[in-house]
């Protein structure tokens, strides 16, 4: 049996070749509704481009809506050298676009795609919320989101056991015997600091702790921006502070950290500190902060191969939740039995 051929599948659907083309390379100036017509035809017809091909290129999306999340840290670095080193090993070449929303409409971001060879898309989709979806809705080819998830997304998705790590964060801090420990969360709410914030309370319960009653301050996830609002927090609240927090990830805990020292209190001696992804200046802080290890680079790997099942045809939507580690430095302290369960807030200037 012969091979079909571009022109079969343009005489097969009523048009022009140029037009199965356009359409097959998603270029612009096909409408939908003939677009569909000519996917349909060369999947009837068995239509496959020629054997002699390059394999296809992978395009990666950094998706940002404020970048006070997806920034440029280590934690992004570390994830996007994790999808270019598995492209190369496959030997895909890998497309890189800049996305701002909401910005960025539907029109917008086809015709960003209609100039390259890219048979799939990964979207790192940490700060996107679930109505950004409907942006993706007319894309025909396969994607796959990368550091986040939604309910009822029909979407392959590749992120951190967020609720898992802040569990073992968490644990943690019960296990050293801290009964009062308190929430440094993102005042910029992402679908994984709120999968992160479950494991915390479920934490607690399961120790026989009320998340309820936790302190819980709210803090700008950056550097700089952590440490000016705990510094706030610290000059205006008057009583006690618990004898531990968990943080939503090591950005937060360093900057609280920061703050708590440049008020007088000393870590871990008077407030322990425990994040989550470490970051390599986690080994540099004083002191060196205790967090759990997120696979970065095997997450973004992770993506890639995914991307390329869904390329081959598999026709399943998989959610892949990899999990971290804990790793135990100095920034906790183990509570004798006998400590207060709280530290009087000392109004250093």
């Amino acid at each position: 049996m012969l091979k079909k051929t571009l022109k079969d599948v343009a005489l097969a659907a009523g048009v022009s070749p140029a037009t199965v083309s356009n359409a097959l390379n998603n270029r612009r100036g096909v409408s939908d509704e003939i677009r569909e017509k000519i996917f349909q035809t060369a999947r009837e017809l068995g239509y496959t481009r020629e054997s002699g091909a390059r394999k296809p290129a992978v395009r990666l999306v950094v998706l940002k809506r404020h970048g006070l999340v997806v920034s440029d840290t280590p934690f992004f670095a570390a994830l996007i050298e994790g999808i270019e080193k598995q492209c190369r090993l496959q030997g895909h070449e890998l497309l890189v676009s800049h996305i701002h929303l909401p910005e960025t409409d539907r029109a917008d971001l086809l015709q960003r795609f209609s100039t390259d060879h890219a048979a799939g898309v990964i979207i790192l989709a940490t700060e996107m919320l679930p109505e950004d979806l409907a942006l993706l809705s007319h894309l025909r080819i396969p994607v796959v989101l990368l550091d986040s998830r939604f309910l009822g997304c029909s979407y392959d998705c590749v992120l951190i056991d967020n609720e898992g790590a802040a569990f073992t964060a968490t644990g943690h801090l019960v296990e050293q015997g801290h009964r009062s420990i308190g929430y440094l969360f993102s005042a910029v709410p992402i679908q994984n600091f709120l999968d992160r914030a479950a494991g915390f309370r479920q934490a607690l319960r399961q120790n026989g702790l009320q998340p309820e009653s936790c302190c819980r301050i709210a803090l700008e996830p950056t550097l700089e921006g952590a440490c000016r609002d705990m510094n706030k927090v610290l000059a205006e609240r008057s009583g006690t502070l618990p004898t531990a927090f968990f943080a939503d990830n090591d950005i937060i805990a360093c900057g609280a950290m920061k703050a708590l020292q440049e008020r007088g209190f000393r870590v871990p001696e008077d407030v322990s500190l425990v994040g989550i992804d470490d970051m390599p200046f986690c080994e540099l802080t004083g002191p060196r902060l205790t967090t759990v290890r997120v696979f970065k680079q095997e997450i973004g790997g992770i993506a890639v191969r995914r991307l390329m099942e869904k390329i081959a045809g598999d026709p399943v939507v998989l959610q892949i939740e990899v999990g971290a580690e804990l790793v135990v430095r100095d920034s906790v302290r183990r509570l004798s039995i006998q400590e207060p369960s709280d530290k009087p807030i000392n109004r250093k200037r």
